[in-house]
């Protein structure tokens, strides 16, 4: 098979420049974790990952389940939504107004992560939102901005208000709806969302005891905060994502390679 040179991921197909073929095998990647973690709904949501250095991002195919996906099977669409390129399934639009609206906000923020998960879901109609009873949420609660629901995302216009409402942040409860998080890397978005996701169970977890809990007191919700905000700020110790290579190992090792095709 032709290729048009190696990747950290290999040789590259030929119809990939080798920057693409490395998002998608991330992206692809990142597509089988969620659904490892048991964070996929069918093919609900979705995970999106800007082509280095162009307009164009891929998204996962309206018909194939996370667990299925591959990096050639991603779709790249350009800011409109128009499919760039020959794809043998449509994309969901629902899909595209959320991640198309950020991602056209910065070209920092190269990778959104969306998922409805059961505890992600809980925080999201609880309207206190993530509660500050443990270390988890003290150090996240620093990043976490909120969406009012808006109904299915299908209206362009609601573009403008997701992104003032995420402003600064990295992680975003859409309310009455699920999580979303952003990155620069599809490694910081997954990260952010593993932590958000622990913290969301955590939650859901404790209010179901029944027993009185312990709350930190104001002094070290707030120094902890702002700790959060040095660990995993950019620069922070915290905010390199080293572990990715050690998830795709884990990955190799628990559904094998068919995701590098």
């Amino acid at each position: 098979m032709p290729t048009a040179g190696l990747s950290k991921y290999g040789p590259v197909p030929s119809q990939f420049s080798p920057e693409e073929w490395e998002a998608r095998c991330d992206l692809a990647a990142c597509y089988r974790l969620v659904d490892l973690y048991g964070w996929s709904d069918l093919f609900g949501t979705h995970i999106s990952l800007r082509v280095p250095g162009t307009e164009h991002f891929l998204l996962n195919p309206y018909g194939l389940l996370f667990g299925e996906i591959t990096a050639s099977s991603l779709i790249k669409v350009d800011q409109d939504g128009q499919v760039v390129g020959e794809a043998e399934y449509p994309i969901n639009p629902a899909g595209f107004t959320i991640h198309s609206a950020i991602h056209m906000s910065s070209y920092e923020l190269n990778a959104v992560l969306h998922t409805h998960t059961r505890a992600g879901n809980a925080v999201a109609c609880m309207k206190e939102g993530l509660l500050p009873y443990h270390q988890k949420a003290l150090t996240l609660i620093g990043f976490v901005s909120y969406h009012d629901y808006e109904s299915v995302a299908l209206d362009h216009s609601e573009r403008e208000r997701l992104v003032k409402d995420l402003g600064d942040g990295r992680i975003m409860v859409l309310r009455n709806h699920g999580l979303l998080t952003v990155g620069e890397t599809i490694a910081e978005a997954f990260f952010w969302m593993y932590r958000m996701e622990m913290a969301c169970q955590y939650q859901v977890d404790l209010l179901s005891l029944g027993r009185e809990l312990q709350l930190p007191s104001k002094e070290t919700q707030d120094y902890t905060i702002e700790m959060g905000k040095k660990l995993f700020g950019k620069g922070g110790s915290a905010s390199k994502n080293m572990q990715w290579g050690a998830m795709t190992r884990k990955l190799e090792r628990e559904v094998g390679t068919d995701w590098l095709s």
